[in-house]
């Protein structure tokens, strides 16, 4: 149905009139004179067929009818401005996407994304948690850290920590040497790509010059994190990633007593080419930073 409304400038006329009390404070605030006050307001009563001021000597007094519509625009421009705030705010905020691995995601990024949001709280964090390889040209990843030895071509590639793996368990075990490995449970999880330079249980004794036990128990998990959970609750002893259980490690949730630690692979960030200034390349500044310090 078509609105019959007057115009836009004389409501607003007529509010801020009705705000201050006052048509010479009402143009000062709409930036116009007084005199143009004076016509809108005359222009509006005369669509209302009814008058909506007082004049008196240097101020206005709202009418009964005035008294009426002033808070119905009050209210109406209050929700005009609040809602034009929150676009602009909207507007001038800027998602970044980031693919990791599920367990990097979880124990890496995530404890981070805090201090972050402090230091950048114009940036929205988007993590995408997957095992699978993300297609970083379909537009909807901005960065992604790869867990690999590269290459990566056709990206910017940089590279972030190298990965070492050993034998980590909660202290309510009891003392576990490595001699005694075996005894308790071995905790492992299922690598998605076979490579024989993969941080295994097998690779581990092979380094460490020790025979590996014969069918000793097994807790198996198809996720690193879920490795790394069963450890922190004592099922028994995981050799996981010490990057993503340094934080367990520093309050004594975990140990790790003895060696070897092998080598992982290592941790790289990719980006396409962004502005310096860009919020993906404030995003990529933030995370080499955190890596270089967690190292």
């Amino acid at each position: 149905m078509r609105r019959r409304l007057p115009p836009f400038s004389a409501l607003r006329a007529f509010e801020a009139a009705a705000r201050h009390g006052s048509f010479k404070q009402a143009a000062a605030e709409l930036a116009v004179t007084p005199t143009a006050i004076s016509h809108q307001v005359r222009s509006l009563e005369d669509h209302a067929g009814l008058p909506l001021f007082e004049r008196r000597t240097r101020k206005v007094v709202l009418t009964d009818a005035g008294a009426q519509l002033y808070p119905v625009l009050r209210s109406g421009f209050d929700a005009f401005a609040d809602e034009m705030e929150r676009l602009t705010r909207r507007s001038s905020r800027h998602g970044v996407t980031i693919s990791a691995t599920i367990a990097f995601t979880a124990r890496w990024l995530v404890p981070r994304v805090t201090a972050f949001r402090t230091l950048h709280p114009q940036i929205d964090l988007h993590l995408h948690a997957s095992d699978d390889v993300v297609d970083m040209g379909s537009g909807g990843v901005d960065i992604a850290i790869r867990y690999g030895a590269g290459p990566y071509p056709g990206f910017a590639v940089t590279p972030l920590f190298a990965d070492r793996f050993a034998p980590v368990f909660n202290p309510i075990l009891g003392t576990v040497t490595a001699e005694s490995l075996g005894e308790q449970p071995l905790i492992d999880f299922a690598w998605r790509r076979r490579d024989p330079d993969n941080p295994t249980w097998s690779r581990w004794f092979a380094q460490a010059g020790m025979p590996q036990p014969i069918d000793p128990p097994l807790l198996h998990f198809s996720e690193e994190s879920h490795a790394i959970q069963a450890a922190v609750a004592g099922q028994g002893i995981a050799l996981v990633s010490l990057a993503l259980v340094r934080d367990e490690l520093a309050a004594g949730q975990l140990v790790q007593p003895f060696g070897p630690m092998i080598a992982g692979f290592r941790h790289h960030l990719l980006t396409r080419e962004a502005d310096a200034n860009s919020p993906i390349s404030a995003v990529r500044r933030w995370l080499i930073l955190e890596a270089e310090s967690a190292g």
